[in-house]
């Protein structure tokens, strides 16, 4: 609803002294633009705004009806014209005066009705608040609404954008509109809802219009293009309704454009050309070379984009609108069957969504919300955005920095063991990367093949067949070698949900935690095989095992902590202190370890800590 809702079905009068004047009359006037021509009437015409419409009514039946209504929204939603609208309601009369009192329900043309809408009765009065914002002005209203009248049910007063009026004037106004007279009513209509004091909002009866969905505007500009006789691609309704975010106004506006851009059908590659999009075809494909890390497609697609004129900040917010689009798929998959997005949307979205991680398609966002408002201040956006292109492509399937902090935290603080050569991966030879969901096997791009979107593991290269072989007779070398290899979500459930039974080179004997992932004992056999070159058995034991990697650092840091709060001149701390505590316990680097007489490590004094 806006202030174009569903159009009018009532014809306007063409005839003139019993004479119909046809096509001349017709000729005669002036254009008008959708946007006033479908204006609504009536609360049947409103869309999008049934609650409103429910609670105004149930009013009217039961003679609940307040002194005063405030409306708010977004620009275009119908304030004004519902102001109207009510207006007409209150002083609804029947030429033969079968109508008694307010009511909704107006099948025709009352008495007062064509003056009400066209903004010209002398008992409706409007007053733009933006322009009239004075005490005076306010002044004027309370010395006349003392008076009853003249023809209509009620006095009523549209205010618009009422947030503009001066502090002195919003307190001229509150006992007026707190007891005003019986035959009066006031209708105030804003955007900035916040800016309206209190003291008037506690006054007046709220409805909050709503924006109206993209599929109620694509049906309603569809039942708009019938009756103008405008052929329309469904796909063009869509991009209108969605560029209109809500706004009915804003959407016969765009629509009424799109007719004269198209000078007869309405395409939907037009309606792209005219608001400056880039085709949600090459969108797509864009997101589909920056899930694969495929950065020269990615800018081969950018710059074909590009030079046809596609605005590089456009490119990103359409990119970051899909990556939206498939989140809100992935997460409720019935979000595809919205048909304000385009088949191909559609079918591609569900696609990649059952592909893709919520952890990837949240970073896309996160790097795209920030990359946009780059591009923005940048001095050449283009190559700003290429850049922000390259972030996206680059950390694919890399493990967010939360999850990185959780698996050095289950660690046990300690950093993960590396060797030199492990710390600087060749750019020449593919990086074998483990995704946190089966249903993400991303890759960045690190000079290797592409890694395709389908649920397959990554193949070694030929240079790692002929690699010596590596043999593994601990445990503890198992986790280091993920370490070495950069699998810090092997590393972590290695080290969180196995429990060891027993290992010998290309047997390995375990047991799981609960909450172990169902396919970590296939992944391990097939990355223990791909690193060491070698076949390796994994299989689950009946044995309990020892305890994890992560049971035993915790309990050894219990049994220092422990140490460290018996020691002599740690209790002399802790009692001069009240409520300081052992937050750690760490081994002096700067000196030899020494024994203390109970034989444990030798303890550092720790800081206090309040808590």
């Amino acid at each position: 609803m806006n202030d174009a809702g569903a159009p009018s079905d009532k014809p306007d009068a063409a005839s003139q002294g019993g004479f119909d004047l046809g096509s001349a009359s017709e000729a005669a006037k002036p254009y008008r633009v959708l946007a006033r021509k479908y204006r609504p009437a009536s609360f049947e015409d409103l869309i999008g705004q049934e609650a409103m419409v429910r609670t105004v009514s149930n009013a009217f039946e039961t003679g609940r009806i307040p002194q005063a209504w405030i409306l708010t929204g977004v620009r275009g939603v119908g304030k004004t014209t519902t102001a109207r609208i009510l207006a007409r309601a209150l002083n609804y009369e029947k030429p033969d005066g079968s109508v008694k009192g307010p009511t909704i329900h107006m099948p025709d043309l009352g008495v007062h009705c064509q003056a009400i809408m066209e903004s010209r009765h002398m008992d409706v009065l409007e007053m733009d608040a933006a322009s009239h914002t004075g005490v005076d002005d306010v002044r004027q209203i309370n010395d006349s609404v003392r008076y009853a009248p003249t023809s209509a049910r009620y006095k009523v007063y549209i205010i618009d954008e009422v947030h503009m009026l001066s502090t002195a004037a919003f307190n001229a106004f509150l006992k007026t509109l707190e007891e005003p007279p019986e035959h009066a009513k006031f209708v105030f209509a804003t955007t900035e809802i916040r800016k309206v004091p209190i003291t008037v909002l506690s006054r007046c009866q709220r409805f909050d219009l709503r924006r109206v969905e993209a599929d109620v505007l694509m049906n309603h500009l569809g039942n708009i293009a019938a009756k103008e006789g405008v052929e329309v691609e469904p796909e063009a309704l869509g991009i209108i309704a969605r560029a209109a975010e809500g706004s009915v106004r804003d959407s016969l506006s765009l629509f009424d454009q799109a007719i004269a851009h198209a000078a007869g059908h309405v395409k939907a590659d037009a309606v792209r050309q005219m608001l400056g999009l880039a085709d949600r075809t090459r969108v797509i494909d864009l997101f589909d070379s920056l899930a694969r890390g495929d950065i020269a497609s990615a800018f081969a697609e950018f710059r074909a984009q590009y030079d046809v004129g596609a605005d590089p900040v456009v490119v990103l917010s359409d990119l970051a609108e899909f990556v939206n689009f498939v989140t809100r798929v992935k997460a409720v998959p019935a979000t595809a069957e919205n048909v304000a997005f385009g088949e191909t949307e559609r079918v591609r979205a569900r696609e990649f969504a059952a592909k893709l991680s919520f952890r990837v398609l949240s970073r896309m966002w996160q790097m795209l919300f920030k990359g946009i408002t780059e591009v923005q201040i940048a001095t050449r956006p283009a190559a700003a955005a290429e850049m922000v292109l390259v972030r996206i492509a680059y950390v694919a399937d890399l493990p967010t920095p939360d999850e990185v902090i959780r698996m050095i935290e289950q660690n046990g603080g300690g950093a993960a063991p590396a060797t030199s050569g492990a710390s600087s991966p060749s750019r020449s030879a593919p990086v074998s990367t483990m995704s946190t969901m089966p249903s993400a096997p991303l890759r960045a791009p690190q000079g290797g093949p592409r890694a395709d979107l389908a649920a397959r593991p990554q193949m070694a290269s030929p240079a790692a067949d002929a690699a010596p072989l590596l043999r593994i007779s601990s445990f503890q070398q198992l986790i280091a070698l993920a370490g070495e290899k950069r699998d810090l979500m092997t590393k972590g459930a290695l080290e969180t949900d196995v429990r060891l039974v027993r290992i010998e080179d290309g047997q390995l004997e375990i047991a799981l935690e609960p909450k172990a992932s169902r396919g970590l004992v296939t992944d391990l056999s097939r990355k223990l095989e791909l690193w060491t070159g070698r076949r390796w058995t994994v299989v689950i034991s009946n044995e309990a095992g020892q305890p994890t990697v992560r049971a035993q650092n915790e309990l050894a840091r219990n049994q220092h902590q422990r140490a460290a709060e018996s020691d002599p001149r740690v209790r002399e701390v802790l009692a001069r202190f009240p409520g300081t505590r052992v937050v750690e316990v760490r081994r002096l680097a700067a000196e030899p370890p020494e024994a203390d007489a109970t034989g444990e490590d030798p303890i550092e004094t720790p800081d206090s800590d309040d808590d």
